[in-house]
C-alpha cells in the first residue's frame, strides 16, 4: 500500500496546523460549530486522536521534531493527550481582528529552515489541509526529501493532497486497526503493542512480512519505556516466541520476518 522513500534510519518531522484539523473535524460533524465567532471563541472540547497521527508519523521513522502551532488558551483540553505523546507547543495569538493565527505561515518557515539545519530529517509529515501548503511542498521535494500529508476529508484541498507524497485523510486513520490510543486493556500489554507495532509497519511498506527486528524499534517509538522483563518476557525474541498463536516468523534475506497471522 505505502513505499517508505526514505532509508531507515533518517528521521521524521511532524508539523502540526493544529487548529486546522480541530475546526475541520467540528466542521464535519455540525455546519458552523467552530466557524461562528462565538463557537471560536471558548475553550474547545477534544475531537483530534493526537496519539494516532503521532504513532503513524512513527511507522516513518524515528520523529525528532513533534510542533503544534495553535492559539492554545482555548484548546487547554488536549493538554494530557499532548504531554503524553511530546508534543512541542508553538503559541500563536491572533495579530489583528480577522482571528486567524497564521499557523500555517509560521509552519512553512519553521520546517524550511529545519530542513536546512537538520540533514539527517528524512521525512516531513504536515497535518492540516489548506492549499497554503502547496508551495512548501514544492521546496520540500525540491530537497529530497519525503512529503508526508494529513487533514480531514471533507476541508483538505485537493491540489495540495495531490502534491504530497503520500496523502492520509484523517478519517481513514483513525477508523484503522493501527489507530489504537484508546484501547480496551487487555490481559498483556505487550502483545497489544507488539500487535499495534506490526500492523504499522504493514501499512507503511505495503507487506505483511516485516523485520523482527523493525518491530522491536518500532515498538520502542510508541513506547519508549517498554520493557519485555516487566511482562514476564526475558527478552524481546522470547516474547515474540510467546506470541507464537498469533505471529508468524520465517527466515529472510537480511534476517527473521514476522506477520500476525
Amino acid at each position: 500500500m505505502r513505499q517508505r522513500i526514505r532509508e531507515e534510519q533518517a528521521s521524521v518531522a511532524l508539523y502540526w496546523d493544529f487548529e486546522n484539523l480541530h475546526a475541520s473535524l467540528a466542521e464535519a460533524r455540525q455546519e458552523g460549530a467552530y466557524s461562528k465567532q462565538d463557537n471560536r471563541f471558548k475553550v474547545q472540547e477534544p475531537l483530534i486522536d493526537v496519539q494516532a497521527v503521532v504513532e503513524l508519523a512513527a511507522s516513518f521513522g524515528p520523529t525528532a521534531i513533534n510542533r503544534a502551532y495553535c492559539n492554545w488558551q482555548y484548546f487547554s483540553r488536549y493538554r494530557d493527550a499532548l504531554l503524553q505523546c511530546a508534543v512541542e507547543l508553538i503559541q500563536l495569538f491572533p495579530p489583528g481582528g480577522s482571528a486567524k493565527n497564521g499557523a500555517d505561515i509560521k509552519l512553512c518557515l519553521d520546517a524550511m529552515e529545519d530542513l536546512g539545519r537538520f540533514g539527517h530529517i528524512g521525512t516531513v509529515i504536515i497535518v492540516g489541509g489548506d492549499s497554503d501548503f502547496m508551495p512548501v511542498s514544492q521546496k520540500v521535494k525540491a530537497a529530497g526529501r519525503t512529503l508526508v500529508g494529513i487533514g480531514a476529508r471533507k476541508n483538505t484541498n485537493r491540489h495540495w493532497a495531490k502534491s504530497c507524497h503520500e496523502f492520509c485523510y484523517y478519517e481513514s486513520l483513525v477508523e484503522s486497526p493501527a489507530a489504537t490510543s484508546a484501547l480496551a486493556a487487555e490481559a498483556d500489554p505487550a502483545a497489544e503493542l507488539f500487535k499495534r507495532a506490526t500492523r504499522l509497519l504493514a501499512q507503511t511498506q505495503g507487506d505483511a512480512w516485516v523485520s523482527q527486528s523493525a518491530v522491536w524499534h518500532m515498538i520502542k517509538r510508541l513506547d519508549s519505556t517498554f520493557d519485555p522483563q516487566e511482562h514476564g518476557h526475558a527478552n524481546f525474541l522470547a516474547m515474540r516466541k510467546a506470541f507464537e498463536a498469533w505471529v508468524e516468523a520465517k527466515d529472510g534475506a537480511s534476517g527473521t520476518l514476522v506477520r500476525l497471522r
